[in-house]
């Protein structure tokens, strides 16, 4: 998250993946002031002008929140609420507006007093590792930024390599020039570039980067032992052990452990973690959660705002928390176990 304080009072942000537009869910409360541009159509009063015809002008407004909401659960959040300064008259004060913020909207918050956890929540993202995933082979590569929880893919690249007939013809530079190019649109500054496949193409493919001037300031790891390139390649690497060693201090390997951790309890009878939203809530309740992940299932099955206050509530309670959605295995895991896990720093009868 991209932010900026303005004074006291208003922060300007801007969303970057999914985990922050979640964050702001959890930050912007009713009574809020949030500012933003957003587009309106004035209609014509001309004569013979068509009834349905308007022209859609640029508005910059002031919302007083009303209600808040994520669309298509991680994907959008709707602000919604009651206009109190506009600058175009055109857009009277009182008449009521919904901002639909996506990735890369900003927008300004403006509370009568920021809380320790909304400016915590702020911050948290600011200082997550971020990783470009690469599986690649001499027939294709699968490329995917993974920063926070959420994998961003992009299209497989296909070298054009037809086996034993094309052997002669086949410029492997030209492949790895065309992977080089798609990594460079979604390289950060700060990213560790993570290469894996089969065979020694990975090899190769990590030396002709380290010869490159096109990528600066980059760190790269060769990973060993994931024989699959492609989209394919990347799904299993971050299904693998391997994956938990080199990115310890990433949050989606920190989210994949304790999910490891619940199964052995479970396969042992342990009654030192939770499955579920109900089983979760009253462990909080005793201040017995330690970490917890969820997905978007926790918050498709039960009411929204129940769960912003549970979360909000639990990291106040020293709760470490993980978000998890559709883009990894880890996050159908979760799914699949309910929607949220939680491992305990003491065992609790249910």
């Amino acid at each position: 998250m991209i932010t900026k304080t303005i004074d006291d009072n208003s922060i300007s942000v801007i969303p970057e993946d999914s985990e922050d537009l979640l964050n702001l869910r959890r930050i912007i409360k009713k009574d809020d002031k949030v500012i933003g541009d957003t587009t309106r159509v004035l209609k014509q009063d001309k004569d013979y002008a068509r009834p349905d015809k308007g022209e859609r002008i640029k508005v910059r407004i002031e919302l007083t929140v009303e209600k808040i909401s994520l669309d298509d659960v991680l994907d959008k959040l709707r602000v919604g609420g009651t206009i109190s300064e506009s600058s175009n008259e055109s857009v009277p004060n009182g008449s009521h507006h919904s901002f639909i913020l996506k990735l890369n909207d900003g927008i300004t918050i403006s509370k009568k007093k920021w809380l320790p956890i909304e400016k915590k929540l702020l911050e948290s993202s600011n200082d997550q590792i971020s990783f470009v995933l690469v599986a690649i082979d001499t027939s294709d590569s699968g490329i995917a930024r993974l920063r926070g929880t959420h994998l961003e893919f992009m299209p497989n690249i296909y070298s054009g390599s037809g086996g034993k007939r094309y052997k002669t013809s086949f410029n492997i530079e030209k492949f790895f020039e065309q992977v080089q190019q798609a990594l460079s649109s979604i390289f950060k500054e700060g990213d560790t570039i993570v290469i894996f496949g089969p065979g020694e193409t990975k090899k190769r493919f990590a030396n002709f980067l380290e010869k490159s001037q096109k990528l600066q300031k980059f760190k790269i790891q060769l990973v060993d032992g994931i024989d699959s390139g492609g989209e394919d390649g990347i799904y299993i690497f971050t299904k693998s052990h391997t994956m938990q060693e080199i990115m310890s201090d990433s949050k989606l390997a920190k989210a994949s452990s304790i999910i490891d951790q619940v199964m052995i309890l479970a396969n042992k009878k342990s009654r030192k973690f939770t499955m579920g939203y109900n089983e979760t809530f009253n462990a909080n309740q005793m201040g017995a959660v330690e970490s917890l992940v969820f997905s978007d299932k926790a918050i498709q099955d039960n009411d929204e705002q129940q769960i912003m206050d549970f979360l909000n509530d639990a990291e106040n309670k020293g709760v470490k928390i993980y978000s998890v959605d559709s883009s990894t295995d880890i996050g159908l895991r979760v799914t699949g176990l309910g929607g949220i896990v939680s491992l305990l720093r003491y065992t609790v009868e249910s």
